[in-house]
């Protein structure tokens, strides 16, 4: 219902008067639809506008007109209070005189270029007429006054006229019908109309004709219903008389009317009958117009609303009257008024008339349908129509539009079947039955109710009569007869008897009859004849009755085609096709046959032999999926089964046979679950690594049968026990080579189950909460392993988890949410203080705050048990983390496997530091540095690593050299080789991630740099920051003869950039200004020279803070070495160095002015050349930058004679 509808049914009358304007517009017919409204009737319609329920609930028909003194009638002003008294017959005259000129003006040529001016004329004629017929209603509502008789008291004039106009109103009414004649008699128009080209649509005058004397004939109804409801008694005519020679009333006026408006209706719906197909009556309407459905519609509600409060007969009553006609061969019974009705097929079409008729009852009062809505029963006059049908059909049971394809469409399945013959044998049937039902299926539920009803009066006697006739009806002939419809009604007509009387004898029966069908019959057939004899199977089950007669048959027949199906695994997908419909019919049907057992017997465990280990070996992909499905279906029923008759067993009021019976059947069920176990479980215990079968569904199957060993464990095979559901939950939770997304998912459905998860905890299996900790940390770092194959573009930032299929990213998170709920993991975030906040919904970050956790709670503990006892368990809680991640870092590359690797593991030699200081963890850190960091192809210098895996390294090495430095300061034994690791980390990568141009700029995210700045919190990072001096030292200021180390500027920006950063040690200072000032010496390239005296620079101010004005001796020394060392040979050289130095400290050269002069007076006795005048005014610039010292040692050279 729309809202407007849905507002207007709970309206009052002041309420509809306040939303109301000045004046209404009347309602009146229309089959001009708006259909964008949803509305299936005009709004101007009797049911859209209200006036139908006004007229039912006794409310003013039209509450905001004729509220005027005077009221315009035909043009003419009349006194709205007393014109209908007054000039009654006048109005109707001129209403007569109207009509008929709407009658002349129909007959008028109609064309396009006049239609617009008949249009508005007939539109008016007819809007006047219309608003006269609504001012007769609102005058009876209104001001009609009920007169009582008072003997011979004097009255108005009048008062008078006033109790004379109802018996006026009924003689007019009845005159305009007459006047009007029958709506069958009105000629055949076309119910079109023409659009304008502003769309509006344009009706005839024929069409403005036809709808008026719609609304003539049922406000006539309307008139004189509102009569009777207002005076409350039997009104009578003055003129007319009925045609028995009584007086007319407004009772019988009323009857009449209606008799010939439902004769006028069905008139008219014969002709659309005659001209339809038969295959199509249902399909076709039998109203040519809207406002015909309209019509019918507003009868429906009226008669029925009549029916109610008064002794008027119904609806289904008053059309049935009229239909009777169709079928009485003479007239002389029918009224002279009422019109003859012909049909060439009157059972046909009554069926036909009455299917959609009773279609109008889902239609309420504002025309909004409501299949909710109850309709009034017409199931006498249906049983009297099949009567008819039968005998006119010479017992061969048929209606000719009834819907044929329903005889030859075979039902679906099995459970369809046994459904369409319970719908059968319902007592009361579907109103819609002879629309979805065919012909036959309308003989069954005759048959039925027959049955039944003779049973129920007479005992089995009629059963037997009926069980001769039919049964003697079939025998070998006639079964090899049969065809494919014939033996489809063969199983409907004995599944029915079966329902309705002795289901073991017509089963018994019906298996006798099948033996009589050949070979190739059956090989046809097989499909249908499975289908029947799971419907049998099928009933017993729902009557619970032992299925052992027919299982033992039909399970047998189940395992040869089992066979032939394994046997044509390779054979063409036709004769395959043939077996799995075969199959599957079994499979469904065994999967309803435990769903609606209400108990299993020893004959259940017939239906699961091995023929199903042979299926599932035979089975594709798609195939695979529905015998899982029936599997899963058949482990709930039975752990269902077994619960609830736990539950019997437990109660303290069991006498000795009813435990004997719950013993019984708890027996029959362990033999069911055994055979299981036997047929299924060995098949999926062989597809954990494969992919054929779906993953999700064999975690999900999987972890039915673990919960079917927790209920049932004595069931398991004995490779299971003695602890079947430890060994499953090994097999399919806690196995490295199982697929992450069977792990996941199977973990997820066993972590909610409490029950087991408490019982596992305190089995003395201390190690549950380890392993499943071990399986989730294997999933999340094994989510990409699927992508594997796929194109590598996912090392472009953006969101990996597009890479993850979306089910598995899904499972992953509900089990992370899961496992944080078990008492070890709060244990550890307990420990580590940390707040347990929510479960972040990515899984990557989870194991982070997870291996944090960890680490956090190590560096905690006090005692050293303890720590040893934390680091075993934590080393559990990895495994082999390795061989988890080794499928990404082989040739298949998959650069968000790589990231996620390299960040996670990354993390976890950060976090896990302290455990890894360990002896008895440092194993597990040497193998992940050599297999992440240092593999052979990263030692091969020429040879480039690949891009994804580069970029992963750059972003996680900070982390890696942040846990490394570390476990060096915290190794319970130093260990050398972990140092030389670490070195070797440093001296690999400070050269790889060098940037192509010696820009400082460009080195603020060189992840050497990062771990040093990244890492303030960290003690022990001066010692880190000291190996990378060292790696410096030895592996970049190595010169090969003459020949300058590679790339000499990135190294000299890099030292820059991490001198910059971090605060300069002196011991840093002795280690590498050697090699600066060699390169200064040596080096002519530019770049060098302005990136090694910006070094130089950096140093000696560096060493000036906290010197005292003193330098410090170990910058001293380094000098008084570089001049020892160039001084001979690079005199020039050294001399503009040590300048640039003693801009900045003049100290630091005054301290080597004995130095440099013993060197030049060295090199001149070396020369024997005398002095070297050229050296010695070199020497004489330098010392005038040393002040009073300089100026010193520049007179005592001046003055040696030596």
């Amino acid at each position: 219902m729309d809202n407007s509808a849905a507002a207007s049914a709970f309206l009052t009358d002041s309420l509809e008067l306040e939303l109301g304007t000045e004046w209404c517009k009347p309602p009146c017919f229309s089959c001009a639809v708006d259909n964008r409204g949803g509305k299936n009737f005009s709004g101007e319609s009797y049911l859209c506008s209200g006036a139908l329920k006004r007229l039912i609930l006794n409310l003013d028909p039209l509450p905001t007109n004729f509220e005027e003194d005077t009221v315009e009638i035909f043009g003419i002003q009349w006194v709205t209070e007393t014109a209908l008294v007054n000039s009654s017959r006048e109005l109707f005259h001129l209403f007569r005189q109207q009509l008929y000129n709407l009658e002349t003006l129909s007959q008028a040529n109609c064309d396009f270029g006049k239609i617009s001016n008949l249009h508005c004329k007939a539109d008016s004629i007819r809007q006047q007429c219309v608003t006269f017929l609504h001012y007769v209603k609102v005058f009876i509502f209104r001001y009609l006054k009920v007169q009582n008789d008072e003997g011979h008291v004097p009255v108005h004039p009048y008062e008078a006229l006033e109790n004379q106009l109802p018996s006026v109103l009924v003689d007019e009414l009845r005159g305009l019908l007459l006047y009007i004649g029958h709506l069958s008699e009105l000629p055949s128009i076309n119910i079109g109309a023409f659009v304008n080209q502003n769309q509006i649509k344009l009706f005839p005058p024929s069409w403005h004709l036809l709808h008026l004397h719609l609304d003539v004939h049922w406000l006539v109804l309307e008139i004189l219903h509102m009569l009777g409801e207002k005076l409350k008694q039997v009104i009578f005519g003055h003129q007319f008389m009925n045609l028995a020679g009584d007086n007319l009333t407004n009772i019988s006026l009323f009857e009449e009317h209606c008799e010939n408006l439902l004769c006028d209706l069905i008139s008219l719906s014969l002709n659309r009958y005659d001209k339809v197909r038969p295959s199509e009556s249902l399909m076709s309407h039998h109203c040519p117009c809207l406002c015909i459905q309209e019509l019918w519609v507003l009868l429906v509600h009226l008669l029925d609303h009549r029916s109610k409060w008064s002794f008027s007969e119904s609806f289904w009553n008053w059309l049935n009257k009229v239909l009777k006609t169709l079928f009485e061969k003479s007239s002389d019974q029918r009224r002279p008024s009422v019109p003859v009705i012909q049909s060439r097929d009157p059972l046909g079409f009554t069926w036909w008339i009455i299917t959609h008729v009773a279609s109008f009852y889902q239609f309420d009062r504002h025309g909004v349908p409501d299949e909710m809505r109850q309709m009034e029963s017409n199931w006498s006059f249906v049983e009297e129509l099949l009567k008819k049908s039968i005998s006119i059909q010479n017992s061969s049971f048929s209606i000719s539009w009834l819907p044929l394809k329903g005889l030859s469409n075979i039902i679906k399945s099995p459970s369809s079947m046994l459904e369409m013959v319970k719908t059968c044998c319902f007592d009361k049937q579907d109103h819609n039955l002879c629309k979805s039902s065919s012909s036959y299926t309308i003989f069954l539920c005759i048959l039925a109710k027959v049955v039944k009803k003779a049973m129920k009066s007479n005992g089995s006697h009629p059963w037997k009569q009926v069980k001769g006739r039919i049964y003697s009806k079939f025998h070998q002939k006639r079964m090899e007869e049969l065809t494919e419809v014939g033996l489809q009604n063969f199983f409907n007509l004995f599944l029915l008897l079966a329902a309705v009387v002795e289901e073991e004898d017509v089963a018994s029966h019906v298996l006798d009859l099948l033996n009589f069908l050949k070979p190739a019959f059956m090989t046809s057939q097989r499909a249908l004849i499975w289908k029947g004899q799971m419907a049998f199977l099928l009933m017993y089950a729902q009557k619970n009755l032992d299925i052992g007669v027919l299982a033992e048959k039909f399970s047998c027949a189940f395992r040869e085609k089992a066979k032939e199906f394994l046997v044509s695994k390779n054979d063409e997908m036709a004769q395959r096709q043939t077996f799995w419909t075969l199959l599957s019919i079994y499979i469904d049907g065994v999967q309803e046959v435990f769903e609606t057992s209400y108990c299993l017997y020893p004959s259940h465990e017939k239906l699961l032999n091995d023929g199903f280990s042979m299926l599932l070996r035979a089975c594709r992909e798609s195939e695979l999926r529905t015998v899982l499905n029936f599997l899963q279906a058949v482990l709930a029923r039975i752990r269902s089964m077994h619960q609830q008759l736990c539950k019997e067993l437990q109660r303290d009021s069991v006498d000795l046979i009813v435990q004997s019976s719950l013993s019984a059947k708890e027996r029959h069920l362990a033999a069911v679950a055994s055979a299981l176990w036997r047929h299924f479980f060995s098949f999926l215990k062989s597809q954990r690594m494969s992919q054929t079968v779906p993953l999700s569904q064999l975690a999900d199957t999987a972890a039915d049968f673990t919960l079917l060993a927790v209920d049932m464990p004595s069931t398991a095979p004995s490779d299971l026990q003695p602890q079947p559901v430890i060994s499953i939950i090994q097999l399919f939770g806690w196995d490295d080579i199982i697929w992450p997304q069977v792990v996941a998912r199977y973990l997820s459905h066993f972590l909610q189950n409490s029950t087991l998860c408490e019982a596992l905890s305190h089995s003395g299996y201390v190690s549950f909460q380890a392993l499943t900790v071990r399986s989730w940390i294997r999933c999340v770092l094994q989510m990409y392993i699927k992508n594997l194959s796929g194109p590598d573009d996912l090392f472009i930032d953006k969101n990996l988890e597009q890479a993850v299929e979306k089910e598995y990213m899904e499972q992953l998170t509900e089990l992370t949410r899961l496992l944080f709920k078990l008492s070890e993991v709060k244990n550890i975030f307990s420990k580590a203080q940390i707040e347990y906040l929510p479960i972040p919904e990515d899984p990557k970050k989870a194991l982070v705050r997870f291996l944090e956790a960890v680490g956090i709670t190590y560096g905690n503990l006090q005692t050293l048990s303890d720590k040893s006892a934390m680091v075993t368990k934590s080393l559990e809680y990895l495994g082999e983390v390795l061989k988890y991640i080794k499928p990404y870092l082989g040739k298949k590359i998959s650069s968000a496997g790589l990231q996620l690797t390299y960040g996670m593991m990354g993390i976890l030699v950060k976090s896990w530091a302290q455990i890894f200081a360990t002896s008895k963890a440092q194993k597990l850190l040497f193998r992940i540095i050599d297999c992440l960091l240092l593999p052979h192809t990263v030692l091969q210098q020429e040879k480039e690593l690949p891009a994804p895996m580069l970029t992963a390294i750059q972003k996680s090495l900070p982390l890696y050299l942040q846990g490394m430095c570390i476990v060096c300061c915290q190794s319970q034994n130093p260990n050398a080789y972990l140092n030389q690791l670490l070195g070797n980390v440093i001296e690999q990568y400070i050269g790889r991630f060098l940037p192509a141009s010696p820009y400082v700029s460009d080195l603020g995210q060189h992840p050497v740099l990062l771990a040093l700045r990244n890492s303030a919190t960290i003690p022990p990072i001066s010692s880190l920051k000291k190996c990378i001096v060292q790696v410096i030292r030895k592996s970049y200021f190595e010169y090969k003869g003459s020949s300058p180390p590679p790339r000499l500027a990135s190294i000299l920006a890099f030292i820059l950039q991490l001198f910059k950063e971090t605060k300069i040690d002196i011991c840093e200072v002795e280690l590498l200004l050697p090699g600066i000032l060699k390169c200064l010496v040596l080096v002519n390239e530019p770049q060098v020279k302005r990136l090694a005296t910006e070094n130089l620079q950096y140093m000696v101010k560096a060493c000036q803070v906290g010197s005292e004005a003193e330098p410090a001796a170990q910058l001293t020394s380094v000098f008084r070495q570089f001049i020892q060392d160039y001084d001979m040979r690079y005199d020039y050289q050294v001399y503009s160095i040590l300048e640039t130095v003693a801009t900045l400290d003049q100290q630091v050269v005054i301290h080597l002015i004995s130095t440099l002069t013993q060197s030049l007076k060295d090199s001149e006795q070396k020369w024997g050349l005398g002095r070297n005048t050229a050296r010695r005014e070199a020497y004489s610039k330098l010392l005038s930058h040393l002040g009073p010292m300089g100026q010193d040692e520049m007179q005592k050279l001046e003055n040696d004679n030596t």
